[in-house]
Parts: structure tokens; sequence; C-alpha cells
């Protein structure tokens, strides 16, 4: 099988946050929405921050920069369940990719203060993108397996 040519990032800044280790972090952005935060963007990256100060909540697509490797099935963490590495949100992917959605509180200068970290310190931060109720949320969505676990 042939796969494509390697892709590479440059990240576009450096997330702060209060996390040294991932034993502390939140599981998801949402779940620790009084975990604040700063994203430093890089000058060169600075100008396309205008007009991101109008939207109340971002995704930061961010990189895993320290995990180590990836497993295509894992088992889950909270409900011990043997799953995919595509149908799960865990850290060790192919690609090390991460996304949180957090809310903004204020852009200063190159700095975007914001709410809902759930990243280590020191996380480089690849891509914002503003959220959307219009385009990113789907009411009718379905949790998939997620739908068939207790609510906790």
């Amino acid at each position: 099988m042939m796969h494509q040519n390697k892709i590479e990032f440059e990240p576009i800044g450096i997330i702060h946050t209060p996390f040294d280790g991932k034993e502390k972090i939140p599981r998801q952005g949402r779940f620790g929405e009084n975990n604040d935060g700063v994203a430093e963007i890089f000058p060169e990256f600075v100008e396309g921050l205008n007009g991101l100060e109008s939207f109340s909540h971002v995704y930061f697509l961010f990189h895993f920069h320290r995990s180590n490797g990836y497993l295509l099935t894992q088992v889950t963490p909270r409900h011990h369940q043997v799953k995919g590495v595509f149908a799960i949100r865990s850290p060790r992917r192919p690609n090390g990719i991460g996304m949180t959605i957090v809310r903004l509180k204020k852009i200063e200068g190159n700095k975007i203060y914001f709410s809902g970290a759930d990243m280590i310190d020191g996380t480089p931060l690849l891509d914002i993108k503003p959220y959307s109720t219009d385009i990113d949320s789907y009411p009718e969505a379905d949790n998939g397996w997620l739908k068939t676990l207790p609510q906790d």
C-alpha cells in the first residue's frame, strides 16, 4: 500500500497551562472550565488573530508532544473497553493531533487567554478555528458506543 508523502507542520504558537503532566489534566476541556491557559502566538501569525476576539469559543488544534507512539486499539481508561484509536480520544494517535474547544476570555497582543485547558504546559499549537453554533453543532448527532455507558 502506498502512503502519501510525509506532511510537516510548524506550530503557530505555544500553549501555557498549569499542567506539567497528564495526571492532573481533565479528560476534556469542558470538564475543566476553570482551568485557565494562555496561548502565545508567534509574531509572524499574530495578524491572523484579527476578528477572533468576537467569538466566545474556539477550537485549538495541537500536537501531543509528550505522547510516545500509538496503539491502534486501546483500553478506554474510564470504561475498560477495547476500542480502536479513531473511536476514542486518546493522545496516543498515529499523528498525535489533539483538538479541544476552549472559552475565549480575551486577546492581548500575541496572547490568547482562555479557559477549559486540557493540555500540558508547552504544548505546540498547530491551528485555531472559531467555534460556530450554526456550523459546528449537530443536536441530532449520535454518540456511538458512548451512549451505551452509564452516565457519570
